[in-house]
């Protein structure tokens, strides 16, 4: 059985290891918004020039602009066998479209996965952020620094930190999710679909949680 899962929760919670992981041990292939909408305004493409603008303010990037690419992406073979979707659906609007190109491929989803984790945790892993201009490897200053600070162990490249990864704008990101995004929690809840994990400890101890809540593919 393929499975098809969604992991919800607020930036910094982990959603992105989690995928992964659940990627690399199942063979469910990760789709994430987020470096889509990445890798689009590094390739100055018209969806990634008009989501920067959001990005960059700490702003949901409109539910037209995501649902598009996210059908789209879909649609290619990788995914036929299930997915994991990290970073989407974000708003009500996108969890009820996701649902309708779903159904039109004689689909559902079997899970809904969201991550609780204390405000201050999610500031602390996500101002420690950095990343390679070269290769765009990750790194953190407190749980995986590079050998050298600010020069990537891969590449020799400098390490940057993210526009949305200011503590100023982390602020506005997590106020963001707690308006936009809880109420995907109780559409899911509502929908029987809504696995609630902690995202704290390591990311094996959260691994286990999330596996248990995930139909054998």
């Amino acid at each position: 059985m393929a499975a098809r899962v969604v992991m919800v929760g607020p930036p910094g919670a982990g959603k992105g290891t989690q995928a992964r992981m659940l990627q690399t041990q199942r063979g469910i292939h990760q789709l994430s918004t987020g470096d889509m909408l990445r890798a689009a305004q590094q390739n100055g493409s018209p969806l990634g020039r008009e989501a920067r603008r959001f990005m960059d303010e700490g702003k949901l990037v409109p539910d037209d602009l995501v649902i598009r690419m996210v059908e789209e992406r879909l649609g290619s073979p990788e995914y036929a066998g299930g997915f994991v979707l990290d970073g989407f659906p974000r708003t009500v609007a996108q969890a009820k479209a996701l649902d309708a190109m779903l159904a039109r491929r004689g689909e559902r989803l079997d899970a809904v996965i969201s991550f609780s984790v204390p405000r201050a945790e999610l500031i602390r892993r996500l101002a420690g952020r950095r990343v390679c201009r070269g290769c765009s490897a990750m790194y953190h200053v407190h749980f995986d620094p590079p050998a050298t600070p600010d020069v990537c162990d891969r590449c020799g490249g400098q390490l940057y930190q993210r526009e949305d990864d200011h503590e100023e704008t982390i602020g506005r990101r997590l106020d963001v999710y707690e308006h936009e995004t809880q109420p995907v929690l109780e559409y899911y809840r509502v929908a029987k679909l809504l696995r609630e994990t902690q995202g704290t400890g390591t990311a094996d101890e959260v691994f286990a949680r999330v596996a248990a809540s995930v139909p054998a593919s």
